[in-house]
């Protein structure tokens, strides 16, 4: 075997191990929140949100979270943004996190916290090492409506 192979399949299952340790990572079980705490959530690596899409339909999105002066935030790709923007219960959504769906949920853009939203990112998620370079065109706040 020459050394081109071996170097590719050594760089393939570092890959591949990164890959495992990251899921386990994110299937750990975490405690379950009863009431909407964002201090509770800091712990917690995902957040699912609800959209109801014009065409599509109900659709839940899984993304990572950060919370900052106890507030929750996200910061959404390409995808989940568009799915953000087309959702017909705008700004209402559901949220599952914590073990809990949380309904209904304000989504408000955050634009001014996009850098902190970022930064924090940064320090919580290892990966976001090469995540933080791939387009997110909407930072949001979420937190529970306070109409209901």
């Amino acid at each position: 075997m020459g050394r081109g192979r071996r170097v590719g399949k050594q760089w393939g299952l570092g890959l591949l191990a990164m890959a495992v340790v990251a899921g386990a990572s994110a299937c750990a079980s975490r405690a379950v929140v009863p009431t909407w705490d964002p201090a509770a959530f800091r712990e917690h690596d995902t957040l699912e949100f609800l959209t109801v899409g014009p065409e599509e339909g109900k659709h839940w999105s899984t993304v990572w979270l950060v919370v900052i002066d106890d507030q929750v935030y996200v910061r959404l790709g390409s995808k989940a943004a568009d799915r953000m923007r087309r959702n017909t219960t705008a700004p209402l959504v559901a949220v599952r996190i914590g073990g809990r769906e949380y309904e209904p949920v304000r989504a408000e853009e955050t634009a001014a916290m996009a850098a902190r939203v970022g930064a924090a990112m940064g320090e919580k998620y290892w990966s976001d090492l090469l995540v933080r370079y791939m387009p997110h065109p909407l930072t949001m706040r979420l937190q529970p409506d306070a109409a209901a």
